[in-house]
C-alpha cells in the first residue's frame, strides 16, 4: 500500500528507530504497529544462514533509507532488499534498486 509522503517519512523514523532497537539487540516495548510487525516477521522469516545479521541489517537500513529518497512509495522489506541484492549482476552490492527501483525524484521531497 502506497502512503503519503508525510505518513511514510514518519514510518521511515520509525524503522529506523526499530532496526536500531535490532540492532542493539533488545526491543525495549511491547507494542508495535502492525506494519513493524510485518517488517519484524519478514526479517525473521529471511534465512540468513551464515551471513553477518548485523551487518547485513546495517545495508538493508542504508539501502531502505535510500529506497525512499530515491521515491519509493512504501518501507522496502527484508525480503524484497534480498531479493534485488540477488537479481543483480555478479550478486553483490547493496543497492537497493533494479529493474523495479522508483523514480529518480520524489516530487515531494524537494
Amino acid at each position: 500500500m502506497e502512503l503519503s509522503a508525510y505518513e511514510l517519512e514518519g514510518r521511515l523514523r520509525q524503522f529506523n528507530k526499530l532496526i536500531q532497537e535490532i540492532l542493539r539487540g533488545r526491543l525495549n516495548r511491547n507494542t508495535f504497529y502492525p506494519w513493524e510487525i510485518e517488517i519484524l516477521l519478514d526479517i525473521d522469516s529471511c534465512d540468513l544462514g551464515d551471513m553477518n545479521r548485523r551487518e547485513l541489517l546495517k545495508r538493508y537500513q542504508k539501502a531502505a533509507n535510500r529506497y525512499y529518497e530515491q521515491g519509493g512509495r512504501t518501507l522496502l522489506k527484508l525480503s524484497e532488499y534480498l531479493a534485488k541484492k540477488h537479481r543483480q549482476p555478479g550478486g553483490g552490492g547493496d543497492e537497493a534498486s533494479s529493474s523495479s527501483s522508483p523514480p529518480a525524484q520524489n516530487p515531494h521531497r524537494e
